[in-house]
């Protein structure tokens, strides 16, 4: 395992390496692997489960920069206006912006910002983006950083329900299945679809979820 860059934050240690076996690109944070280059569709998944809810993406927020992927997927669908992209890392925003990661960062339509996602989505205008797209952390049940349980509880998925749209669709990342997750999406949108996204984690056959609600358009 070939380390391409290391740093160490408030929140504790950043890890890029360079798997030797299959060449991936892989991030851990304080020693907990997070996602790698080669198993990526969950974070596409998260992306298209957004886009294929919206009519017109104009304005997107994705809580987590990470490797950039759901950022690119977003991208590929030419209806999306702008993507704000909320990540609180600032060595992973450097990273990509100086070429250790493939950057999304130099496309007109992403702004990236520093911070918590919680600020950043509370700063946002109400009723001003067509959805929200969440993949900060490996999910509630297997918290990085245990400050984010407070993303997957109802009062944060309000605070985000406020800032959409109508026709808004809020999509939240899980590495576990979670009835808590889903009985709070349940809660402040009426309903919640759940998608499992199959993945094979280095030979390992495991299992991710997608969470989505959605406003009324009426």
């Amino acid at each position: 395992m070939a380390e391409v860059a290391r740093a160490v934050g408030e929140r504790g240690e950043l890890v890029l390496r360079r798997r030797e076996d299959d060449g991936a690109l892989e991030l851990r944070v304080n020693g907990v692997f997070v996602m790698d280059d080669r198993e990526t569709s969950s974070e596409e998944l998260l992306a298209s489960a957004a886009l294929e809810s919206v009519r017109r993406p104009d304005r997107v927020l994705v809580g987590g920069l990470g490797l950039g992927y759901t950022v690119r997927a977003l991208l590929d669908d030419s209806r999306v206006g702008q993507v704000v992209v909320a990540e609180i890392e600032p060595e992973l925003v450097s990273w990509m912006r100086t070429g250790l990661v493939p950057s999304v960062l130099d496309s007109p339509r992403v702004s990236v910002v520093v911070g918590d996602v919680q600020a950043v989505v509370a700063a946002e205008p109400d009723v001003s983006l067509d959805a929200v797209l969440l993949d900060v952390d490996n999910g509630p049940d297997f918290l990085v950083y245990n400050e984010n349980s407070a993303i997957y509880t109802s009062s944060f998925l309000e605070v985000c329900s406020s800032k959409l749209r109508p026709g808004g669709v809020l999509t939240v990342w899980s590495s576990s299945s979670s009835a808590a997750l889903e009985a709070a999406v349940l809660g402040v949108f009426g309903a919640c679809q759940v998608k499992p996204v199959p993945v094979d984690l280095q030979g390992r056959a495991e299992t991710y979820y997608v969470y989505q609600g959605s406003i009324s358009t009426d």
